[in-house]
């Protein structure tokens, strides 16, 4: 079953009096369960390709259907809504409020979504406890090293059961060693039946998917399974 399918994508910026042309017909399926990595040289189009499937930016042309729904013609409140309910995201950044625990960090996704305050510490909690750091939950980001803030935005990513998990570069802040221990992570998420879909420049990355789309000057020039 499609989760994701892209049919003729294009993306054209206006850059002043010129037309940068960032994504070229592009022709996509991913299904459900699938573990897919994204990779590209810089300016090849994967960034802007992410986040067409976050539903962070929309397409000039083409059509994108995001389980069965063409988003393509949503408003920016639709959009927002498929954010929050369906996609996971996790940055390189990690994003976290160094203000407020993890366990709130957790939930926010909830607070959005108008979860109630205790079934929204509940999903934090099991969020938090599959990525192994629940009995941290209320330390604060700057208490944890960077390995633990990126487990913890994992399970933000998670926490309201999405289609799909987005992560862009999500080691790209850890240590070689780290950043094993996060794609395990992504692994197991995979096993227990999560969507995954990985924006990377590392092959070895990569290469922890099923499957590497890779894409140059605005096209699909390579889709293989690898697994």
């Amino acid at each position: 079953m499609n989760v994701i399918q892209l049919r003729n994508v294009e993306k054209v910026y206006q850059m002043g009096l010129e037309k940068v042309h960032a994504l070229r017909g592009i022709d996509l399926e991913i299904d459900k369960n699938e573990y897919v990595s994204i990779m590209g040289p810089s300016g090849s189009g994967k960034s802007t390709l992410m986040n067409i499937l976050g539903c962070l930016d929309v397409a000039t042309e083409g059509t994108y259907n995001f389980e069965g729904e063409n988003v393509s013609d949503m408003n920016d409140n639709q959009l927002a809504e498929i954010r929050n309910r369906k996609i996971g995201f996790v940055f390189q950044t990690f994003n976290l409020l160094p203000r407020v625990d993890l366990i709130n960090n957790v939930e926010l996704p909830l607070v959005y979504g108008g979860v109630q305050k205790s079934k929204r510490k509940k999903k934090a909690l099991e969020a938090l406890e599959k990525v192994g750091l629940s009995d941290r939950c209320h330390h604060k980001p700057n208490e944890i090293s960077g390995g633990e803030r990126q487990r913890v935005a994992i399970a933000r990513a998670i926490v309201t059961n999405p289609s799909i998990i987005l992560a862009d570069e999500p080691t790209g802040n850890l240590d070689s060693k780290t950043g094993e221990e996060i794609m395990k992570i992504f692994d197991a998420l995979n096993d227990m039946g999560n969507t995954i879909i990985l924006v990377t420049h590392e092959e070895y990355i990569a290469e922890c998917g099923r499957r590497i789309i890779r894409v140059r000057d605005g096209k699909v020039e390579k889709d293989e399974k690898i697994k």
